[in-house]
């Protein structure tokens, strides 16, 4: 356990505090099991936002974008609940596995199969097989990525993953979109820096700009808040329900575990207001192929 050569690894102090929070009295076994026990534990306490990015990018001091160095990411979900978007949250989670003991690599990938890379996630290896641990789809289970397809038969986070054309392509529904849609992973690793670029270049070109996008799992649910609406899913129902100011703040508060203070700074920015704003640019182009299990 320990650093990686690029700087960016955590200490034994920071490891453990991360380790505590998360639920864990020791590190996990560095086994399948330890990875699915790591991984469920992020994906119901570690929540996909944009609340850090949306105040950046709305302050006047520069810099870079928060979170992108995993040791500042943790500290801010330690004291304030906050998570990030794929690219710190990926590279928070590959950090955290290889501190962990785990063989893992940074990947990246085309969100919708649009043809540019737009997505990071995280692939693990135990044992010669290759297991994919994604801070956005949050699917609580690693994917297996084989030869064979796999559908993991959630049905809260449904989530297939295909052979296809000498890499993977993973399909999932995430709300509010009602239907599956594909994500192509780069066979290839990529590296901290490459990370930082893409990251950096989503100041201006990203879906997580302009208005409010959080997902915190829950076991047996999920809630999300897009915008000024909170939806939310479960076993048996999935619901939707617009929501005033304050009652967004409060989702925010307690459902999603972000700190007083992060909220107040992020009221303070103008991302409330502008997350009651109709969404701007054009729409994502429809989804024309099926996901496996429905062809």
């Amino acid at each position: 356990m320990g650093a990686t050569t690029d700087g960016s690894g955590l200490s034994a102090d920071l490891g453990a505090r991360v380790l505590e929070r998360l639920g864990f009295s020791a590190v996990p076994s560095a086994d399948v099991a330890g990875l699915r026990a790591l991984y469920r534990a992020w994906c119901e306490r570690v929540p996909f936002d944009n609340v850090l990015k949306m105040i950046s990018l709305r302050g006047s001091g520069g810099g870079p974008l928060p979170g992108g160095d995993a040791s500042k990411f943790f500290e801010a979900w330690l004291a304030h609940g906050t998570g990030g978007t794929c690219w710190p949250s990926s590279n928070a989670l590959y950090e955290l596995v290889r501190w962990a003991g785990f063989d893992a690599k940074r990947n990246a990938g085309f969100m919708r199969d649009l043809g540019f890379v737009n997505h990071a996630s995280v692939r693990v290896t135990v044992d010669g097989r290759d297991w994919l641990v994604d801070s956005s789809m949050l699917t609580n289970e690693p994917l297996p990525l084989g030869d064979a397809a796999f559908d993991n038969h959630d049905p809260v986070v449904p989530a297939e993953v295909e052979r296809d054309g000498g890499t993977h392509l993973l399909w999932f529904t995430m709300l509010p979109v009602p239907a599956p849609f594909p994500c192509r992973l780069k066979p290839e690793p990529v590296d901290h820096a490459f990370y930082l670029a893409a990251y950096e270049a989503s100041r201006e070109r990203g879906p997580f700009n302009q208005r409010l996008y959080a997902r915190r799992n829950r076991p047996g649910g999920v809630t999300v808040l897009v915008g000024n609406t909170r939806h939310s899913k479960t076993t048996g129902a999935r619901e939707s329900r617009d929501l005033s100011g304050e009652e967004l703040c409060e989702a925010l508060r307690f459902e999603l575990g972000i700190s007083g203070d992060a909220l107040d700074r992020w009221k303070q920015s103008g991302a409330l207001d502008a997350s009651f704003e109709p969404p701007a640019g054009p729409k994502p182009p429809p989804v024309t192929r099926l996901p496996p299990s429905r062809r």
